[in-house]
């Protein structure tokens, strides 16, 4: 017997072996079990992730006469029959060379035929999409009401050509990518059924290179058997598939972690003598930063990345010593050097620089820890309060810190002058820009409006507005009695009764300020006086001197 691919000899034959799409095989055995069965099923998504297999498998459970509990045999002949795709029962139609109307028409010239045998007449057909618009027009009327003893099962990785006459006639099932792990799991069972020697890490590769395609990852596994002639591992893989080895990747992360210069110029040396692809590393070294801020973050990294376990212990090592911020800016330099490397006369220096240029980066570095280990190699303790400020100090020589300084109060949002007449101790100015800011959350429509007008002043509890002349069109909407009302009734709820307005157009616009210009003055007053308090803290002070730099930014940061 002629030598049978991998990809065939490991086709599921019953759900149980269906990876990766529990949702469908689940669904499909309840419906088989309480006899639900749709006459016409559309099994849509990736290429290699089940659906002819499915469509096979249920046209099994339909018709093996031997199945128990809908669960095919597998050894008589209709299952053998059908499994190779040579029932008279169980027509397989490729809807890519039979994609006419004439194909269709002759179709329905069977369906009114009985089965030779069982209950069921069972059609698939594979990649639906390729049929043509009239083949679909003639199909439109079996699909809907076909005899009772006829299934459609339909299969197509393009959806979206389907017309929507076709789609709402089917109960339609959506295959998802299979997970790389769930692949490599499969792989692994596989070489040891096979009598192969295979690493961890070489069924990885070959999972991962997959993309989600089980018949892809056993299409590769089958070609590098073939060519390593022995035991798999990732270097022969690596060589085979023409890939970035991984091993390199996970040593340029560690030299830019570590900020080795001399690291990475060994890395660039072995880029170079294997020939890789510029664009290709970049992109696996994108991936790979992403992987380390992932398992920065996480409490359960697994949940979220699909590595071998060596592979993530050797990267949890290498993140315990980064910050997120100095994670986040190697990521920021690497998607730029991705983004300028296929733009490049030469794509390999550019690779080259970027790696150097993140090599030579500065490092940011938390201050808290930074300070608790100089109070530990001193004997001294050094407590640091719930962060509410986040700073970044940094120059060419020295890291840049993330701070966490001691908790320090916010500037009072609370005005100095008083006003003889005002009760709450705000002067006029400041009673308006707390009016405005009240009328948001009341009607922001109106608030709006005025938020944009001038205050000019009070004169015998009369508010004097004047409309900016770039905003002039505000004065006709302001003329309104309705929403001239609405201000009266909203301002004399919040300054007291007697109170009222007046207002103009602006001859002047350098006299007066409107309340989004003030909130601006107050949020500036603000980030100066932070500035200065962080500034002047005992422990950034000392973090300035010990490092020999200068505070980057100051940043609000909500308390934990």
């Amino acid at each position: 017997m002629s030598y049978q691919v991998i990809a065939r000899k490991w086709r599921p034959q019953n759900f149980d072996q269906l990876v990766g799409q529990n949702h469908i095989s689940q669904t499909l055995q309840n419906a088989l079990k309480n006899n639900r069965i749709a006459h016409a099923l559309l099994f849509t998504g990736p290429r290699g992730t089940g659906k002819t297999s499915s469509a096979r498998i249920l046209a099994k459970s339909l018709r093996c006469p031997k199945a128990i509990d809908f669960v095919p045999c597998n050894v008589c002949e209709e299952c053998i029959d059908i499994s190779l795709g040579k029932s008279i029962n169980v027509m397989e139609i490729d809807g890519a060379s039979n994609n006419g109307v004439d194909a269709i028409r002759e179709l329905r010239e069977t369906v009114g035929y009985m089965p030779s045998s069982g209950k069921y007449k069972i059609y698939i057909i594979d990649e639906v999409h390729m049929l043509s618009t009239s083949a679909f027009n003639a199909l439109l009327k079996t699909l809907e009401e076909p005899p009772e003893h006829v299934i459609f099962i339909m299969a197509t990785t393009e959806v979206q050509k389907i017309p929507q006459t076709i789609l709402s006639r089917c109960q339609r099932f959506d295959f998802r990518s299979i997970s790389t792990r769930q692949i490599a799991d499969a792989l692994k069972n596989i070489v040891e059924k096979e009598g192969f020697q295979a690493d961890e890490d070489a069924l990885w590769i070959l999972a991962r290179q997959a993309e989600g395609s089980m018949r892809d990852s056993q299409s590769l596994l089958d070609q590098v058997i073939t060519f390593a002639n022995g035991p798999l591992t990732r270097a022969n893989v690596v060589e085979i598939l023409g890939l970035t080895d991984r091993a390199l990747l996970l040593e340029t992360l560690h030299g830019l972690a570590t900020r080795d210069s001399q690291l990475i110029l060994g890395v660039i040396e072995k880029i170079q003598t294997a020939g890789y692809d510029p664009a290709l590393f970049a992109k696996d070294l994108l991936e790979n930063i992403r992987n380390l801020l992932m398992l920065k973050i996480s409490e359960d990294p697994r949940r979220i990345l699909e590595l071998p376990d060596s592979e993530i212990r050797y990267l949890e090592g290498i993140a315990a010593d980064l910050s997120e911020e100095d994670i986040h800016m190697l990521f920021d330099m690497a998607l730029k050097g991705a983004s300028d490397i296929p733009r490049s006369q030469d794509p390999r220096i550019v690779l080259e620089m970027v790696l150097l240029r993140m090599a030579q980066a500065p490092k940011i570095a938390s201050l808290a820890l930074l300070l608790q280990q100089s109070g530990a190699s001193t004997g001294n303790s050094v407590s640091v309060a719930t962060p509410t400020v986040k700073s970044q100090i940094a120059n060419r020589s020295s890291p840049a810190i993330s701070a966490s300084p001691v908790a320090a109060p916010l500037v009072s949002s609370a005005p100095a002058h008083t006003h003889e007449h005002d009760p709450v101790g705000l002067n006029p100015q400041d009673r308006w820009l707390e009016f405005v800011q009240k009328l948001r959350t009341v009607d922001a429509l109106l608030a709006a409006k005025i938020e944009s007008l001038l205050f000019l002043g009070e004169k015998a509890k009369v508010l004097e507005l004047a409309v900016p002349h770039k905003m002039a069109f505000l004065r006709d909407q302001l003329a309104d009695a309705s929403l001239r009302s609405k201000l009266q009734t909203q301002l004399e709820a919040s300054f007291g009764s007697g109170y009222s307005f007046q207002i103009q157009l602006s001859k002047d616009e350098s006299v007066g300020t409107s309340a989004s210009a003030m909130v601006q003055q107050k949020q500036k007053l603000q980030a100066d006086e932070m500035a200065q308090k962080v500034a002047e803290h005992p422990l950034i002070k000392s973090a300035q001197a010990g490092l020999k730099g200068q505070i980057k930014s100051i940043k609000n940061q909500q308390p934990s």
